[in-house]
């Protein structure tokens, strides 16, 4: 039973308050209550929406296929974008994990098979002929990947042709390649000279004239049919740009010094020597002479009269009397020296290779000086002759002008058409960085002001009328009861509507809940004698006594 009461104390308020509101109240109250959950729930779930990036760009639909298969067993949230989903954005904080991920898993796999080819294959069973197919599609991806590394290059496929080697042939075919590139812009010649010989280091026997390659567009960026002398024919076309390229450059940071950035059209023509000339010449000096070998050889013969004789006689005995007299001798002496000279010999081998500067020609237009006119307006002015002759110097210096080359600089000052603007070099102020915002700032800001506009509203027209219906004065209900006459109270008192913001209003109300109080503290007081009348009777005997 006490338990009952204290179910009745706490139910009762409360449906005396759901009685006092009211059914259209409460539908009011259930609906904002919704309505608020809902929107900030969907703010809530937008705001903390991870930050989606770039995951793989560009990919084709089988690759695209095995990466959302990946991404869908791991759980982890992904948006694709494009017809059939060549991009797809991740999570940004998870990009790097994700891509190491899918790079050990070999995806995506557009570069085509490498040389991985063979750690799935059993070599013991394949034939020659999946060996040399396979060695080819190797050879291929392994050069795509390459090709992919370059930068501007999007995607790459390479074709190989390779003869087959045979016995007992005496002419060999030689290997071809063609490649077909997707670009992002434009290569440039010396890009496309480095893919034809990345190609033909990686294959033997290839040659960088035999490589062909195109884009997707269909141009044709290097024709593998044309030889070696076409490709030096446009060698030299290269060569020749370049050329022009860097006097204009260095004649235009000189000139752009003096008349300024803008004011200066300058052009270079340089016709090269595209003969190969090979020169061999070789002359004597007689006056340096050098000693290159010297002989000497000397003779000394003794001849004399009969005692130097051999004969019969003289070897009989007594052949020999003493006291003769021998015959006088005869000495010769010979010396002969032989000396031979070498002069000096100079041997000369000269050789001009193709793209010698044969002749330059330059035009310079420089603008004119604009000063500040009455109504502050630019106003053309002339350049000094002088001044202009100085620029021309200049130019002739900066190119290596060479007048026996036949080189001609002409240098002229003409008005353009177009008025200089004065360009201000300030810094931006913090309004003007404010004012120029990045793409993704403004989407953002832009993000920021929608939910703050949905906000306003709700709050504006949902919770304000409703919480002014609650929080709105009852109207006050003054019961005029009769007096003592009266035998009870009025079972139906009249009710009178008064407005809440009337100042008699409001004194009829306060003494009407003053008088409401004193006789509720008499009622209760009376009850309280009536419960406990000896108690009742022993207080006032003690008030009497203090008084």
């Amino acid at each position: 039973m006490p338990r009952l009461g204290w179910v009745r104390r706490v139910v009762k308020p409360v449906l005396d308050l759901v009685t006092k509101l009211g059914p259209a109240r409460l539908a009011a109250m259930a609906a904002v209550t919704m309505t608020l959950i809902g929107f900030f729930a969907f703010v809530i779930l937008r705001v903390s929406k991870p930050d989606m990036g770039v995951l793989f760009a560009d990919l084709s639909m089988s690759d695209s296929s095995a990466v959302i298969r990946d991404l869908d067993a791991r759980g982890i949230k992904y948006e694709t974008k494009g017809d059939a989903g060549q991009t797809i954005l991740a999570p940004r904080a998870d990009l790097p994990r994700l891509r190491m991920d899918l790079a050990g898993k070999g995806l995506p796999s557009a570069a085509g098979v490498g040389y991985e080819i063979f750690d799935k294959g059993d070599a013991f069973s394949s034939t020659n002929f999946v060996q040399n197919v396979n060695h080819l599609r190797a050879l291929e991806g392994e050069l795509s990947r390459s090709i992919r590394a370059i930068g501007r290059v999007q995607a790459a496929r390479v074709h190989l042709v390779i003869p087959e080697r045979r016995l007992f042939e005496r002419d060999r075919e030689t290997p071809s390649a063609a490649i077909v590139l997707k670009l992002m812009g434009d290569l440039d010649p010396s890009q496309v000279r480095a893919i034809r010989h990345l190609a033909a280091s990686a294959v033997e026997g290839l040659k960088p004239e035999r490589v062909s390659i195109v884009d997707e567009r269909g141009r044709l960026l290097a024709d593998g049919a044309r030889g070696a002398e076409a490709e030096t024919g446009a060698g030299m076309e290269e060569k020749q740009v370049g050329i022009e390229r860097r006097l204009r450059s260095q004649i235009e940071e000189i000139v752009a010094g003096i008349v300024g950035a803008g004011r200066a059209r300058i052009q270079v023509s340089a016709e090269l020597d595209l003969n190969r000339i090979e020169s061999k010449s070789e002359s004597f000096d007689p006056e340096s002479r050098v000693v290159r070998s010297t002989q000497t050889r000397t003779e000394n013969s003794l001849t004399g009269g009969a005692e130097g004789a051999v004969s019969v006689g003289n070897e009989l005995p007594g052949a020999n009397q003493p006291g003769q007299t021998p015959t006088q001798k005869d000495s010769t002496n010979k010396n002969e020296e032989t000396t031979n000279y070498e002069i000096s010999r100079v041997t000369k081998t000269e050789v001009a290779e193709g793209g010698r500067i044969k002749r330059l020609s330059v035009a310079v237009v420089v603008d004119g000086a604009y000063v500040p006119g009455p109504d502050g307006k630019p106003v053309y002015q002339p350049r000094p002759a002088a001044e202009v002759d100085r620029i021309a110097a200049l130019v002739r210096s900066a190119i290596g002008f060479d007048k026996a080359r036949g080189d001609q600089v002409e240098v002229v000052n003409l008005r353009f058409a177009e008025t200089p603007v004065p360009a201000e070099f300030a810094e931006p102020s913090l309004v003007q960085s404010l004012l120029s915002p990045s793409k993704e700032e403004v989407m953002r800001i832009v993000e920021l002001g929608v939910l703050t506009m949905l906000t306003l509203i709700v709050l504006m027209a949902v919770v304000r009328p409703l919480l002014k219906k609650v929080l709105a004065s009852e109207p006050i209900q003054i019961a005029l009861v009769s007096g003592a006459g009266a035998a009870g109270a009025m079972a139906g008192a009249e009710a009178l509507m008064v407005p809440p913001d009337n100042p008699t209003a409001r004194l009829v109300d306060f003494a009407q809940l003053n008088g409401k109080v004193q006789a509720e503290t008499v009622q209760r007081v009376v009850d309280m004698v009536r419960a406990s009348p000896s108690e009742t009777v022993e207080v006032l005997r003690n008030w009497i006594h203090e008084s």
